[in-house]
């Protein structure tokens, strides 16, 4: 009797394990209401203003086909073709996003140096480019109707459009995981601005 219990209890614990390693967490971002079906795999977009997202778990070993039903009645399958985290674009612009890290100090934009910023305005416009992403770079050139995968981490943290996050606390010794993720006319405004910051000052009158 005591054989089968151990028996179980590790037969138990082994698929728990496998069940696990098959998690693909996705976030869905769109405008308007989202409905998920996970029985089905579809994900319905009801219309309406605004900026949404929604995360959602499915446990599926092997690629998983996700359909997106929009609001014309139209439908688009998304494949994810691993287990992990996935960004699904169902917006109808580009959305884009890289690895952000929350534990680095902070530098005021008093003290940033003219390179920096430069530096900072070349990586943006080739991000919206579509320009150097890579997951090696770990940044993302999401198109609409289609899904990246960001992480194996399913415990990662991401940061849909339009959030405003600009710290996050750490557990432990551990360095959290992030990914924020901007619109594109998001990321113009903020070109707009670091431009301005690089562009000559007037010369002062002399007195």
């Amino acid at each position: 009797m005591l054989k089968k219990f151990t028996y179980f209890a590790f037969s138990a614990a082994l698929f728990a394990a496998c069940s696990s390693n098959n998690t693909k967490k996705v976030m869905i971002v769109a405008t308007g209401d989202i409905n998920v079906n996970t029985d089905n795999k579809t994900i319905t977009l009801a219309g309406g203003s605004g900026a949404t997202d929604k995360t959602v778990e499915f446990n599926s070993s092997g690629p998983l086909t996700l359909t997106i039903k929009a609001e014309d009645g139209s439908s688009t399958p998304v494949t994810l073709n691993d287990n992990g985290f996935f960004m699904l674009n169902a917006r109808k612009d580009t959305i884009v996003g890289a690895y952000q890290n929350y534990a680095a100090p902070k530098t005021t934009v008093d003290t940033i140096k003219q390179a920096t910023l430069e530096k900072g305005i070349d990586s943006l416009s080739q991000l919206i480019e579509g320009k150097n992403v890579s997951a090696a770079n770990r940044n993302f050139f999401v198109t609409p109707n289609t899904a990246v995968k960001l992480t194996a981490n399913t415990d990662a943290f991401v940061v849909p459009p339009f959030h405003q996050m600009t710290s996050i606390e750490k557990v432990g010794d551990k360095d959290p995981e992030v990914y924020r993720f901007y619109t594109v006319n998001e990321i113009r405004e903020q070109l707009a601005k670091l431009k301005a910051l690089t562009a000559p000052q007037p010369a002062q009158p002399k007195k």
